[in-house]
């Protein structure tokens, strides 16, 4: 399958995340909400992995380990933050500013990984933060 594809599904599930989020949050505390989302990541990932067989630890380098820990951690502080703000505040506010993310991602391409960035890529990151400025007001 094409990757816009999968691009497309994840925002799709992104979009219903916040929402189901939301929801989740209510009359309980951020931190709670985060640990039961990570348990059930948790545990979807380890079925999805043994079931596609492919499990085995020892294709993993040390750099490996090394950036998707340093991944973790910051998918951690993301969702520690995200929940901290539905708590606070209306999906139609914090879903935009969460999606500054793709403006953080592509200075961060471009900067640490030398990804190319098109004219349109950066017309859309525009469009990205008037769109959230946009929302804000």
């Amino acid at each position: 399958m094409d990757f816009r594809i999968w691009a497309i599904l994840s925002a799709i599930f992104a979009g219903v995340t916040a929402v189901l989020a939301k929801k989740g949050v209510d009359g309980v505390p951020a931190n709670l909400a985060l640990m039961v989302r990570v348990a059930f990541v948790l545990a979807f990932s380890i079925v999805l992995a043994l079931s596609a067989r492919e499990a085995d630890f020892t294709n993993l380098t040390k750099q490996n380990w090394l950036f998707l820990g340093l991944s973790a951690v910051a998918t951690f502080l993301s969702w520690l933050c995200y929940f901290r703000a539905l708590q606070g505040g209306p999906v139609a506010q914090v879903a935009p500013i969460d999606k500054l993310s793709f403006v953080i991602a592509v200075v961060l391409g471009f900067i640490f990984l030398k990804e190319k960035v098109e004219p349109k890529v950066l017309g859309g990151c525009a469009l990205i933060i008037a769109g959230v400025l946009v929302t804000l007001n």
